[in-house]
């Protein structure tokens, strides 16, 4: 063999080898924040047996709870997430999906949790995050955005792409917040592959009602196979929105992110007095230029 095909045959033996150490390196990270979420999950009480009720989204005074009297408890033991991550402070479940994981955010980095497991260990699959320059961590702004990876695996975010099936929409519209305080309940109301801008630049922080009404029009202007809206609920530039967004997994649609947009039910918003929870961040109108989220 030539010294020139020596060298070609080891480099190409040397690319296997260290592929193949990456691929089992990040399996191998994966497969240990796999166990956290695993243990937090075991911590969350009675949260699985959450059956949410047949109301409609809105202000309606018709169907309007009575305020319980009862100190709210949350149903997730954030007393022992805090042990694994201090930045922990709400926990999302949507239901019908795998999506079930701790909130975090740093106290002044936008990107940190992009690429930082749940733990605060640089890597893969990152964490479910909001940005502080962006998000209050009292769900109180116009859009709150929560950030999560789309995994191989179906970890974080990857279940949230179910959504591109219109029924599949229809049937699993509803998103559960909860925090040591209270508990936020949101309505889906569209699934959009959405092009992959900073929503937070694009419209100014939605510091503006004309801001917030272009967001809103935005999402109904959204024409492809893979996206749904429904009309059944009542937004306006005072609405709550949640937006989950993650990537959509395709080399092809690289320019797109797959958001699913959900408004706050107020009906049901579990508020108590505060009994010293996490710390609540005012979120500033700056926002990172570094990378783009998960």
């Amino acid at each position: 063999m030539s010294k020139k095909r020596k060298i070609v045959f080891y480099g190409c033996i040397s690319v296997i080898v260290l592929t193949v150490c990456f691929v089992l390196m990040t399996r191998y990270m994966q497969a240990q924040n796999n166990e956290v979420y695993d243990k937090l999950q075991e911590n969350m009480h009675d949260a699985g047996s959450y059956q949410p009720q047949d109301q409609g989204t809105g202000s309606s005074s018709e169907s309007v709870p009575e305020p319980s009297k009862e100190p709210y408890v949350s149903p997730i033991d954030f007393e022992s997430a805090w042990e694994i991550n201090k930045d922990i402070y709400a926990w999302i479940r949507v239901p019908g999906t795998e999506v079930d994981h701790p909130v975090v955010q740093d106290p002044s980095d936008d990107v940190y949790y992009l690429n930082h497991t749940i733990e605060g260990k640089s890597g893969l699959p990152g964490s479910i995050y909001t940005e502080p320059s962006v998000n209050r961590k009292d769900f109180s702004d116009f859009n709150t955005i929560i950030y999560g990876h789309n995994m191989r695996s179906r970890t974080m975010f990857s279940s949230l792409l179910d959504y591109r099936d219109e029924a599949f929409l229809k049937e699993n519209r509803e998103v559960i917040i909860y925090t040591p305080e209270t508990e936020f309940h949101y309505k889906i109301f569209a699934a959009v592959m959405y092009s992959d801008v900073y929503l937070p630049w694009k419209f100014d922080n939605f510091l503006t009602v004309q801001n917030r009404q272009a967001f809103l029009d935005s999402i109904y202007e959204v024409r492809n196979m893979n996206s749904h809206t429904l009309d059944d609920v009542e937004l306006t530039p005072n609405s709550k929105i949640l937006t989950l967004s993650t990537c959509v997994g395709n080399d092809a649609l690289a320019n797109y992110r797959y958001l699913i947009f959900a408004v706050l039910d107020e009906n049901y918003v579990a508020e108590t007095p505060a009994q010293g929870g996490s710390d609540v961040s005012t979120a500033g109108t700056s926002t990172s230029a570094e990378g783009t989220p998960a």
